[in-house]
């Protein structure tokens, strides 16, 4: 038993499970189920689990709270992130009230990681606020009842590093993101398990990677992270078609919930410094093809309401063809566009990381309904954009890594209430 949950520890799920494969105690059971989910069976991983925490007895809380995280982090491998998560929390509790910090800081990064795959991501800070020293290390009660810091161990740290660089991404805190990313890797060397090296890797890499396009004209320019941070963070009026917003500074008006409203700001932006004629406005608003009077008049109520929320930074200014944007303060207009074409950047965004994900849990991330999702994922299915496997309720879908690019921008985050 020893050796084999040395092996997993090691990220060497096969020698693991030769030394246990015949036996069916809990202790046996919870380590195959690791072992399993090491290996990619996470079906069989959660039964496994499930059995060893019915196996272990009343007195055994310690134990049984430990196959509810493992069974919590097989469940967010299979991107299974709906539901109550009270019993992970009750889990935490038990570890914590037994003096294992270890497998504390496992469940709270479980909880943090599904944050961010749902977006939350004020909600993923305050998980992580509870690390010490930026996290690497764990607060460990004393015998006198003060705390002293200990060092997580090698793995633990690198995940640890990992999610606190994706929320500092998600976050466009590229420095922070860069330092944890930093750390990230010691720890991975000093843990020497191959698929956490990769992923530090795979992370590495999205600093390099184009995230956005800078529409100037008819042409484009690929931007990574840093430089896409610099534009945001410059005098211009930033008319942000990743995020689905419209900035300067300190103040950004959302426009994610009013699509028609982005799409006229998104044509004003793309003709500045000229104008935009009314049935290219009509056209790339409502996708009307021979507008009427009716759609010539709701476009004059769509350019008012326009007008009226960016009224702080710009001017909508009517033409003789159609209207212009005209910025305060003599500024420059930026243009930001996602790395791929069309609507769906944000299920592709999600279905990039190689995970089989259901549409439930694809709707409860995008916050949307699950029937608008399975609509869309039909017709990405159609393009060959997505792959589906299983029937009915077993059905996941998979999508190859969106490669040349990194995804960040694209990822959903929870907007706040109207």
């Amino acid at each position: 038993m020893a050796a084999s949950a040395r092996a997993l520890a090691a990220g060497d799920p096969i020698r693991a499970l030769n030394g246990i494969s015949l036996r069916d105690d809990p202790p046996a059971l919870a380590l195959r189920g690791i072992a399993m989910a090491q290996l990619g069976e996470y079906p069989r991983a959660c039964e496994l689990l499930r059995q060893a925490a019915r196996g272990f007895g009343p007195h055994e809380a310690l134990a049984r709270a430990r196959c509810v995280v493992a069974e919590a982090e097989v469940a967010l491998a299979m991107r299974e992130i709906g539901g109550s998560q009270r019993e992970l929390a009750a889990a935490a509790a038990a570890l914590e009230a037994h003096g294992d910090l270890q497998n504390v800081l496992q469940a709270r990064l479980i909880a943090a990681r599904r944050l961010l795959l749902l977006g939350l991501l004020d909600e993923a800070e305050g998980a992580l606020s509870r690390f010490d020293e930026g996290p690497t290390a764990l607060a460990h009660p004393a015998a006198s009842g003060a705390s002293r810091p200990r060092e997580l161990p090698p793995s633990l740290a690198a995940i640890a590093a990992l999610v606190a660089a994706e929320l500092s991404l998600r976050r466009l805190r590229i420095g922070a993101a860069r330092e944890a990313l930093a750390r990230a890797r010691q720890a991975a060397d000093r843990a020497r398990i191959p698929a956490i090296l990769a992923e530090v890797s795979e992370a590495c890499a999205t600093l390099e990677h184009p995230a956005a396009r800078r529409i100037i004209g008819q042409h484009e320019q690929a931007l990574r992270l840093d430089e896409v941070v610099d534009i945001l963070e410059s005098d211009a009026l930033v008319v942000d078609g990743c995020r689905r917003r419209v900035g300067a500074g300190p103040t950004w008006l959302p426009l994610a919930r009013r699509p028609v409203l982005f799409a006229l700001a998104r044509s004003l932006a793309e003709a500045w410094p000229g104008d935009v004629e009314r049935q290219r406005l009509i056209a790339s608003a409502f996708r009307i093809r021979r507008p009427d009077e009716t759609h010539r008049a709701r476009l004059r109520v769509e350019i008012g309401r326009l007008r009226s929320l960016v009224e702080p930074l710009a001017r909508i200014e009517a033409t003789g063809p159609g209207f212009a944007l005209v910025p305060h303060d003599g500024r420059s207009v930026a243009l930001l566009a996602p790395p791929v074409d069309g609507d769906r950047g944000s299920l592709l965004a999600l279905l990039a990381d190689g995970a089989a994900w259901s549409s439930a849990s694809l709707a409860l991330a995008m916050d949307a309904s699950q029937r608008t999702v399975q609509r869309e994922l039909t017709e990405l299915e159609a393009a060959g954009q997505v792959r589906a496997i299983g029937r009915g309720r077993t059905r996941r879908w998979l999508a190859a890594p969106l490669a040349g690019f990194a995804t960040i921008l694209l990822l959903p985050v929870v907007l706040p209430p109207r």
